[in-house]
């Protein structure tokens, strides 16, 4: 009876073991798998936003003439030509802000750093 029931509580660890390591292996592949979801979601935020800036010009809230809006893309949205300045556009939705490497271009640009240059080919 002792040896019977050290089998049954030996085969019974062996099941748990079994289970427990089987239950480990499914965790790290859902563990992977919802990375790349998020990784996937971000990069279709990240598309659809740079298709989505290509447009905002043309929106009736838009405040200038979208004929003289030119996309840039990065590291800024664009530039604005208007008769009596030039304006620098950067679109955002929601809560984002800007990266660090667009503060540093707003902060040139409030700073009066900003230069015409002419470059001739010859």
């Amino acid at each position: 009876m002792l040896l019977e029931i050290t089998v049954v509580l030996s085969l019974l660890l062996l099941l748990f073991i079994f289970l427990f390591s089987k239950s480990r292996q499914q965790i790290s592949e859902l563990k992977l798998q919802v990375t790349e979801l998020i990784s996937s979601k971000h990069s279709l935020s990240s598309k659809y936003g740079r298709m989505t800036e290509q447009f905002l010009p043309f929106l009736e809230s838009y405040p200038y003439d979208e004929q003289n809006f030119r996309f840039i893309g990065s590291p800024i949205d664009g530039v604005q030509f208007e008769d009596d300045k030039v304006i620098f556009i950067e679109f955002k939705a929601g809560n984002s802000g800007l990266t660090v490497k667009q503060k540093g271009i707003k902060d040139l640009i409030n700073k009066g750093k900003v230069e015409f240059k002419e470059f001739r080919i010859e």
